[in-house]
């Protein structure tokens, strides 16, 4: 007997509950929009189960471990015996479970919003169908992210190797881990096993974090190989390959062979748009392997259906699908043909010391053609880093001979926070002044974004001309 399919008829229909497609159907559903939400997986997405979350709970109990290790350079003596491995993979899980219920089913409910957790997929230009049910929407919002990237490398597939989705649901630590990929993720995860006991190589084709600025990434370089993690850069893999318990990947280095050992492999590499499964062909939409193609409002070339976040094929963070789902708000709701924006969007590496950066890069800038200022202020003169042990790094600003500032980057302590003044300040157009300008409370490290800014005026403020007009100016007592 053939199933009767159920017809359904809201205003948005939105297929995948990750941070952009849990902000629209939030805020569609308080703002009166009849909302239904579509998820195959888990609610929450990749970030809250397989990635920012977890990560850096991982990186938390690194630092933890890390800072016994270092108490003594405050005179401090104190030692571990050992990490308990379970126990940090608990860790882990519990910080999971405690922001599972701002993003669970029974509180979208309680929203209005209608959840069907099934997979989800278009049968036509204007209608999805999940679970048995036809849905015809007003407009229709696709969000349903990214997926760890899978290499063809020879010898891969016969290898149980991790991924970020898989990395922590472990309960025993590898004594050596291989981790192939040297960007944000794999930078992370790295330095978080090797702060927790683990013997940590890294192998990056290229070099480490190469979409950020090559001044700063050297600092955390440093810092990953003071920490004792051997990094492989520029480095060909050929063959990956098990015997008994140890992974064996077989590569060259400058045209010579080196083998690297260990006995888990965690494969880091980027992540692509789940674009598959979804009906993009039924309804009109154009995508490629890369993502969804979408315009400046966010719409597709089926004008009723939006993508946001991951699969829209942009920058791959969890802050610009929920910045996303603002602007798609906006269009599909108050009918305001809001645009994206994305001169201040911000990144973090949170290694140690971290690693954040809005807006353009000095090689971005020199690129454009534009004249520049450089910028830079080091933690060395910042009093509270001294105080506190973590002196290096440093502040860099790319500011035109104006003042406008058209960037920044941070590499030191709790640079993730910092740079929220420089994200203010680019989006809000402010000038390098309104920084300098700026009281900020002693001590801090919040200091060294003044201090730069500072320093934009001091070659003309201490120069032989301002001398002279102070010594003209004092002759009138």
């Amino acid at each position: 007997m053939t199933q009767q399919i159920k017809k359904l008829n809201v205003d948005v229909c939105v297929i995948g509950a990750g941070p952009g497609g849990l902000s629209v159907a939030a805020g569609a559903s308080q703002l009166g929009a009849d909302t239904v939400l579509i998820e195959k997986n888990k609610m929450g997405g990749d970030c809250l189960n397989g990635g920012c979350v977890p990560s850096k709970a991982l990186l938390a109990a690194g630092h933890a471990a890390q800072a016994v290790r270092l108490a003594k350079r405050f005179g401090i003596k104190a030692s571990f015996d050992k990490v308990k491995s379970a126990e940090v993979f608990a860790h882990v899980r519990r910080t999971v479970a405690a922001i599972e219920p701002m993003d669970s089913v029974e509180r979208f409910e309680g929203l209005g919003v209608r959840v069907l957790q099934a997979e989800g997929y278009f049968v036509g230009p204007r209608q999805v169908q999940a679970d048995g049910v036809r849905i015809c929407a007003r407009r229709y919002v696709i969000a349903t992210g990214a997926r760890a990237f899978i290499p063809s490398l020879p010898g891969i597939e016969t290898i149980d190797y991790l991924t970020n989705e898989t990395v922590f649901q472990q309960n025993t630590l590898p004594d050596k881990l291989i981790v192939i990929g040297g960007g944000p993720a794999g930078v992370e995860l790295a330095q978080a096993h090797r702060h927790l006991g683990c013997q940590v190589e890294l192998l990056e084709k290229n070099t480490i974090i190469s979409d950020h600025d090559p001044e700063l990434v050297d600092i955390v370089r440093r810092s990953l190989i003071n920490d004792g993690i051997k990094i492989h850069e520029n480095l060909q893999i050929e063959q990956i390959f098990k015997t008994d318990k140890t992974i064996n990947v077989i590569a060259k280095k400058d045209n010579l062979p080196i083998s690297i050992l260990g006995n888990s492999l965690l494969v880091a590499v980027g992540r692509r748009p789940n674009v598959e499964g979804i009906g993009l062909s039924q309804a009109g939409i154009k995508y490629s392997e890369r993502g969804i193609n979408v315009d400046a409002r966010l719409r597709t070339s089926n004008k009723k259906v939006f993508a946001i976040g991951d699969v829209a094929g942009s920058y791959q963070l969890s802050h610009i699908a929920g910045y996303h789902a603002g602007v798609v708000i906006k269009n599909i709701l108050f009918h305001i043909p809001a645009q994206v924006d994305y001169r201040a969007v911000p990144s973090v590496i949170f290694s140690s010391p971290e690693l954040a950066q809005v807006g353009m890069s000095e090689v971005g800038a020199k690129q454009s053609g534009q004249k520049i200022n450089v910028l830079r202020w080091p933690f060395s003169e910042n009093d509270r880093a001294q105080a506190e042990g973590v002196s290096d790094g440093l502040v860099k600003v790319i500011v035109k001979p104006n003042g406008r500032i058209l960037g920044a980057a941070i590499v030191g302590p709790h640079a993730g926070e910092l740079i929220h003044t420089w994200v203010l300040a680019i989006s809000q157009r402010l000038k390098v002044g309104a920084v300098a300008q700026m009281i900020a409370p002693y001590p801090t490290l919040g200091e060294v974004s003044k201090r730069a800014a500072g320093s934009f005026f001091s070659p003309l403020l201490f120069s032989e001309r301002t001398r002279k007009i102070v010594r003209l100016l004092g002759r009138f007592g």
